[in-house]
């Protein structure tokens, strides 16, 4: 085995990595200068496909914290993106927000109910009965199916909600149909992002705080992966799965010297 060479780009998780419930995490400015500065580049990645790249700036902004939109990467556009290479400008019936629906607008996508290519299927904070039944029924007719994201639950201050990958197990169970996932752990999400900002894969790292998407995604897509501890994996938990991060930090603050 070789030395592995050294990392010339960076991609982050968001969530559990830079904020934490809406509140930048101690580390986190300080590590997202020193990218800036050092010209290196990078991505902060999300799986949530409700914001635009657009929106996720200016929210990260309003807590301090400064990420140009072109270094923003989420399942929405690692769908697009994957759309887009499959079949170019095709048709789809979308269940998500702003974060999906734009992304496929930009890749030329027509949005439709009637007979669709795909259905695509992402975060949304108002599932319809009505929306599931009519992706339920389309899928039966050949539609293919799609998902952002398989993320079970997502984190609110009252406690988890069901997320896109439940909406999604609803729709199998009723359509008899699994969907292709394009968020974490899927590598596609990554090497999608590694190409977008022109970065290859041994000389990168992934840095995540979960163990079964960040690590496993950052592992599968031939990254270095960090795991930090602010987020939802506990040091206990790491020797339950059957891989392990390249190394484990408590926090983004320990990284700011390593960019």
């Amino acid at each position: 085995m070789g030395e592995r060479k050294p990392i010339e780009s960076w991609l982050t998780d968001m969530d559990g990595v830079l904020i934490h419930e809406g509140v930048p995490i101690p580390g986190a400015d300080a590590f997202l200068k020193r990218l800036r500065e050092s010209g290196k580049p990078f991505l902060v990645l999300t799986n949530n496909s409700i914001y635009t790249a657009r929106d996720l700036h200016a929210r990260l902004k309003r807590m301090g914290l400064d990420v140009p939109v072109e270094n923003i990467w989420t399942s929405a556009l690692a769908t697009a993106k994957f759309l887009d290479d499959q079949r170019p400008g095709g048709t789809a019936y979308v269940i998500g927000e702003a974060g999906l629906t734009t992304a496929l607008h930009d890749i030329g996508y027509v949005l439709t109910d009637a007979e669709p290519d795909y259905v695509v299927l992402g975060e949304t904070r108002t599932y319809s009965f009505e929306a599931m039944t009519k992706a339920v029924r389309l899928i039966k007719n050949g539609a293919r199916f799609i998902c952002t994201n398989p993320d079970e639950t997502g984190p609110s201050l009252e406690g988890p909600l069901p997320a896109t990958g439940s909406v999604a197990a609803l729709i199998t169970k009723a359509s008899g149909k699994e969907p292709y996932f394009a968020g974490k752990p899927n590598p596609l999400m990554m090497r999608t992002g590694l190409n977008a900002i022109g970065a290859h894969s041994e000389t990168s790292a992934m840095i995540g705080d979960r163990m079964d998407t960040d690590v496993l995604a950052g592992l599968e897509a031939g990254m270095k992966t960090y795991l930090v501890l602010t987020g939802l994996t506990t040091p206990e938990e790491i020797d339950k799965y059957p891989f392990r991060p390249s190394r484990v930090v408590n926090s983004i603050a320990d990284l700011v010297e390593r960019v």
